[in-house]
């Protein structure tokens, strides 16, 4: 299975490096939803944190219909960006092989 502990380290070495690649490669991309036919627009970076915030100037005066569009934007946002981080987990699983090489 493995030839000794150098090569299970080595190996726990290239995992991390390729999960802090992962992660700076999230960090950069972007996801934007509008909800409320573009009265509000929430953009999150892949880490899910928001980086950006439009609301229209029509729903500053009725907050039950802000709270209920920003609601929606942050879940599909949210929803987003796991599916974004899930896929690209299982990229990076999918290349990996514990018994030596790549696939």
């Amino acid at each position: 299975m493995f030839n000794g502990m150098g090569d299970l380290s080595e190996m726990l070495k290239g995992f991390e490096q390729q999960a802090q690649n992962l992660k700076d490669e999230l960090a950069k991309k972007t996801f934007s939803v509008k909800t409320g036919g573009g009265m509000v627009e929430l953009t999150l970076n892949g880490n899910g944190e928001v980086i950006d915030l439009n609301i229209d100037d029509e729903l500053l005066e009725d907050k039950d219909s802000l709270q209920i569009l920003l609601i929606g934007a942050i879940n599909d946002a949210n929803k987003m960006v796991q599916q974004n981080q899930q896929q690209s987990a299982m990229g990076m699983l999918g290349g990996m092989n514990p018994f030596g090489g790549s696939k």
